[in-house]
C-alpha cells in the first residue's frame, strides 16, 4: 500500500481502509467521499439506500480525521463508513422501518449496537433499505449484478450497497434467512452471529426467540474486524448473557490444530434446491476431497428435522402477530398482502402450538449439536440457487431456516456462479457460540480452494 488513489478509495476493503486511515494514507473523508461518489454513480439503478445525509456523514469523517491528527486512540472501526439496516434505531437518521406507517419515524437514542460501532469510530454512512417490516415485501433495491433480478431480503440495502462497493460494512437482521440469502444473491460475505451475541436493543422486534443481528462485508477479514466489535454484553437484551467475546479475528489469524472435517449436508427441502446448485455442490465437494482426502461427509439429517420448518412458521408467525399487532390495529390497508396474510395465520396460533414448537426447538438444538461434536462445520447451500428474476418477491429462505432456528453461526462465502454471472454462497454452520472457530474454519476451506 506504498501509493493510493483516494478517488478509489471506496475499493478497498475495510481492513486495508483501516490500515490505510491508521498509516496516514487515507483520510476517513476522503474514504467517504468516495463512498459518495460510487452512491451517485449507481444508487439510482440500484437502489441501496433509505436515508442519506451528506453532510452527517462527513461530519463524523472530519472529527475521526482530527482524532487522528491530535494522536488521540483510535477504534477497531476509525474513519470506517458502515450501513445501518433501517429497522435499527439511529439518532443521526430517521429510522422508518420499510413501511409508511413509521414514515417520518425519528429515534432520540442509537441502538447499542449503533454505540458500539460510533465508540470503535465508525462513521454511519446512512441507512439501508428494509423490507417491509423486515419480512418479504421488497423495497426498491435491486441485485447489482443484474437489476431485472432480487438482491434477497430483508437486508436487502445492506447486501446490495456492500456488493456495489458504496460502503465496505453494513449491519443487516435475521430471523429466518435475512443476511445469509442477500449475501448469497450479491455475492459478498455475510455473518449471521450464533442467537443472542450481539445486542438487539434498539432494533426492532419480529420473533425475540429467532431475531439475530449480522453484517456484510467483501472479506472474511472485514466480517471478523466489525464482529469483534459488536459481540458484547448489553443487560438491556435480556437474551444475552455476561460471557466473554470470542475474539474472531485473534482465532482467524491462527492456524487450524488439524485439518477440518466438514459434514455435506442436503437438509429436508433438498427437492427445491436447483440443479445449477446441487452441481456446484457436487464439485465443490470432489475438489475439497481431492485435495484433501476424505475432508467432506455427506450426511442427512435425523427425520425430526422434517417438521421443523413448520415448527419455526408457528413461532415467527405468531411472533409477527404479537410484534405487529399495533401496525396490524392502526395500519392494516397499508401491509403488503403477504404480511397480512402472515399476521393473521399468526393470530390463529395458539399457545399450546407455540409452546409446543418453543419446546421442539431445544430438541433440534440438542440433535444438531451431536452432530457439531463430530464436524468442524457444515456445508449447506446459502439459497436454493442463485437470485431469482423479478424484484417483486426476495426469493426462498429455506436454506437458512434450521440454522436460524437452532441459533447456530452461519456464513455466506461467496463461492459459486451461474453461467449468466450471477453469484451464489456456500454456507458455512458451525457450533452454536463457537463462532471464531467457524471463521476459522473457513478461512482453511478457502485456502484449500485458493491453493
Amino acid at each position: 500500500m506504498g501509493s493510493l488513489n483516494p478517488g478509489s478509495a471506496n475499493l478497498l476493503s475495510a481492513v486495508e481502509a483501516r490500515e490505510a486511515i491508521d498509516r496516514g494514507l487515507l483520510t476517513s473523508k476522503g474514504l467517504v467521499e468516495a463512498c459518495f461518489a460510487r452512491i451517485d454513480e449507481l444508487e439510482e439503478s440500484i437502489g441501496a439506500w433509505a436515508h442519506l445525509d451528506k453532510a452527517v456523514a462527513m461530519e463524523q469523517a472530519g472529527a475521526a480525521d482530527d482524532i487522528r491528527f491530535q494522536g488521540k486512540p483510535m477504534g477497531a472501526l476509525h474513519g470506517l463508513p458502515v450501513g445501518i439496516k433501517d429497522i435499527i434505531d439511529t439518532a443521526d437518521y430517521p429510522t422508518e422501518r420499510g413501511t409508511v406507517l413509521h414514515q417520518g419515524r425519528r429515534p432520540e437514542r442509537d441502538a447499542t449496537l449503533v454505540s458500539l460501532l460510533k465508540e470503535a469510530g465508525a462513521v454511519i454512512l446512512g441507512k439501508t433499505v428494509s423490507t417491509e417490516l423486515a419480512v418479504y415485501a421488497p423495497g426498491k433495491t435491486r441485485n447489482p449484478h443484474n437489476s431485472e433480478h432480487t438482491p434477497g431480503g430483508s437486508s436487502s440495502g445492506s447486501a446490495a450497497a456492500v456488493s456495489a462497493a458504496m460502503v465496505p460494512l453494513a449491519i443487516g437482521t435475521q430471523t429466518n434467512g435475512s443476511v445469509i440469502r442477500p449475501a448469497s444473491y450479491c455475492g459478498v460475505y455475510g455473518f449471521k452471529p450464533s442467537f443472542a451475541r450481539i445486542s438487539r436493543h434498539g432494533v426492532l422486534t419480529q420473533s425475540p426467540p429467532l431475531d439475530t443481528i449480522g453484517m456484510f462485508a467483501r472479506g472474511l477479514d472485514d466480517l471478523a474486524l466489525i464482529a469483534d466489535v459488536l459481540m458484547r454484553f448489553d443487560a438491556q437484551d435480556e437474551a444475552m448473557t455476561p460471557v466473554a467475546p470470542p475474539a474472531i479475528g485473534k482465532l482467524l489469524a491462527d492456524e487450524v490444530p488439524a485439518n477440518p472435517h466438514f459434514a455435506f449436508v442436503r437438509t429436508p427441502v433438498w427437492d427445491q434446491v436447483e440443479a445449477i446448485t446441487k452441481e456446484g455442490f457436487r464439485e465443490l465437494i470432489e475438489e475439497v476431497n481431492g485435495r484433501q482426502h476424505k475432508t467432506v461427509d455427506i450426511l442427512d439429517l435425523p427425520p425430526a428435522f422434517d417438521e421443523l420448518h413448520e415448527d419455526q412458521r408457528k413461532v415467527m408467525e405468531a411472533d409477527l402477530a404479537r410484534s405487529f399487532a399495533d401496525e396490524y390495529s392502526r395500519g392494516k390497508d397499508e401491509l403488503s398482502v403477504v404480511l397480512l396474510e402472515m399476521i393473521e395465520r399468526g393470530q390463529r396460533i395458539s399457545d399450546s402450538e407455540y409452546d409446543k414448537a418453543i419446546e421442539m426447538k431445544a430438541e433440534y438444538d440438542a440433535l444438531l449439536q451431536e452432530i457439531l461434536d463430530e464436524y468442524d462445520a457444515i456445508l449447506t447451500p446459502a439459497t436454493p440457487g442463485p437470485a431469482p428474476a423479478g424484484i417483486g418477491a426476495t426469493g426462498s429462505p429455506v436454506m437458512n431456516t434450521i440454522w436460524t432456528f437452532c441459533g447456530t453461526p452461519a456464513l455466506n462465502v461467496p463461492l459459486l456462479q451461474s453461467p449468466n454471472g450471477l453469484p451464489f454462497g456456500v454456507q458455512v454452520v458451525g457450533a452454536r457460540d463457537d463462532d471464531a472457530r467457524l471463521f476459522r474454519t473457513a478461512r482453511w476451506l478457502l485456502d484449500i480452494l485458493n491453493d
